[in-house]
């Protein structure tokens, strides 16, 4: 056996500094919703990381369906959060809306075709 696989503790679970890496290595099903969103808003501020930025979001709305909708004046009282950082949580939030919207469509459709 390599040496450096001896070595391996494989019962340690490695930490990353920011969720991304915990996806890439565990899949994005293995994320918090504070780590996802982490993921979104990418980078921190001096004293802030992405992560508790992320944190204030979920503490301050409380679900992703408190986020959702939104208004961009309700983000910006949140310190980390800019003009980007919205956009790029505006965006993520309307790409899932367009997913459920497709999905319900498809379920209707298929009721419909159904002769119960």
């Amino acid at each position: 056996m390599p040496k450096e696989q001896s070595n391996c503790n494989k019962s340690k679970i490695p930490s990353w500094k920011h969720p991304g890496g915990k996806m890439e290595h565990l899949g994005p099903e293995t994320l918090t919703n504070s780590e996802l969103l982490a993921v979104i808003i990418s980078s921190g501020i001096p004293g802030k990381s992405a992560k508790k930025i992320a944190n204030d979001v979920i503490r301050r709305f409380g679900s992703f369906r408190g986020i959702a909708g939104q208004s961009y004046q309700k983000f910006e009282e949140i310190k980390g959060l800019g003009k980007v950082k919205i956009h790029r949580l505006a965006a993520a939030f309307e790409i899932a809306t367009r997913i459920v919207d497709e999905i319900l469509k498809e379920y209707n459709i298929k009721l419909r075709d159904m002769k119960i």
